[in-house]
């Protein structure tokens, strides 16, 4: 059931589904869309999550009662708002799968690293959410036979650019920082850039696909060890 919550003194949570599916984060970016061209600058910020939709505003511009009227028109035409039939951004981020836990996790999941790296490159992953880190992009699901609790002790620093798993969802660090998922290789495809626009090049909904490469591509991409 859609549940509509204020967050805060100038915030609107929207619950849009109980669980994720495949279709929602797109169609959740859809109505973010819809809801920025409708609010104009009476909306700051969408943040998306995988079932939620926050919708921060400015209490100058209008209140309370009358942003969730016009949410709630906005939903009143959005289960009928399918994603299918839309043209969907695939991107393909190359990785040299040498990551420091990638014998761990094989063991773990009872399989051989290259069993690991075909499973996690074989399929496509959803952009679910963007958040923890600027560009970080939370992607799933997971192969179930990948799935693994976060690591008991976190890393202080995680190298930027690598490729990480925990529980059902995957990611790449767009920047050193600290973390607590499993790393299973490295990109050298820069993920956040703040001169950029847009600075990150994944955004909800979007289809992400990863290339097993070699070390020698990897390095003369620009990636370093």
């Amino acid at each position: 059931m859609i549940r509509l919550e204020p967050f805060g003194a100038t915030a609107l949570l929207i619950t849009l589904a109980e669980q994720p599916d495949d279709t929602l984060p797109l169609r959740i970016a859809r109505l973010s869309e819809r809801l920025r061209t409708e609010l104009g600058p009476a909306l700051t910020d969408c943040v998306a999550g995988w079932t939620t939709l926050l919708l921060h505003y400015d209490l100058l511009r209008v209140d309370l009662p009358q942003l969730q009227r016009q949410v709630q028109a906005a939903l009143a035409q959005w289960p009928g708002e399918a994603a299918t039939g839309e043209v969907e951004r695939l991107h393909e981020i190359a990785v040299w799968y040498a990551g420091e836990d990638l014998a761990e996790v094989a063991l773990h999941c009872g399989l051989t690293p290259t069993q690991v790296i075909d499973l996690h490159a074989g399929r496509d992953y959803r952009v679910g959410a963007i958040g923890f880190a600027p560009g970080f992009a939370y992607l799933g699901e997971l192969d179930e036979r990948l799935v693994l609790p976060r690591r008991a002790t976190p890393r202080t620093r995680v190298p930027a650019g690598s490729l990480a798993i925990a529980e059902r969802q995957t990611a790449v660090y767009p920047q050193a920082s600290p973390g607590g998922w499993h790393l299973l290789g490295r990109t050298a495809q820069r993920l956040f850039d703040p001169c950029a626009t847009p600075p990150c090049p994944l955004a909800v909904g979007d289809r992400v696909r990863f290339v097993p490469i070699e070390e020698a591509a990897f390095r003369a991409a620009g990636g370093d060890a």
